[in-house]
């Protein structure tokens, strides 16, 4: 499968709001995956990742999204994504962006890198 492929399949999983099976599908069990901020900036491996992404869901409230992409540059992509979540701690409701950056290796999502917008 080329990373074109994978993009494709990992965006469309996404725009169908799956975005756990996305992860599971193509995450490689090492993945990489780094945040601008946070406590936990940088998480390594695959059960790492997957508690961030419950940490996400727990403390989050997402009332809807888009999903814009992929756009695909030798072994990686990015995704455009727009977020509309309420943070469940003080009930604050954001309009988010943010771009994720996949790196693909031997048919693996080996690192994603987010970079946000927020207004």
């Amino acid at each position: 499968m080329t990373v074109q492929d994978i993009a494709q399949q990992f965006v469309a999983l996404c725009q169908a709001g799956k975005f756990d099976e996305a992860g599971d599908r193509f995450w490689s069990d090492d993945i990489v995956s780094v945040e601008p901020m946070g406590d936990a900036a940088v998480m390594r491996g695959r059960a790492a990742v997957e508690g961030k992404r419950q940490w996400w869901y727990e403390n989050h409230e997402v009332h809807g999204g888009e999903t814009h992409g992929p756009y695909v540059n030798g072994d990686q992509f990015a995704v455009r994504f727009h977020l509309d979540v309420t943070t469940k701690a003080s009930g604050q409701r954001m309009q988010m962006e943010e771009v994720g950056l996949y790196t693909v290796r031997d048919g693996r999502i080996v690192e994603e890198r987010f970079l946000y917008r927020q207004g």
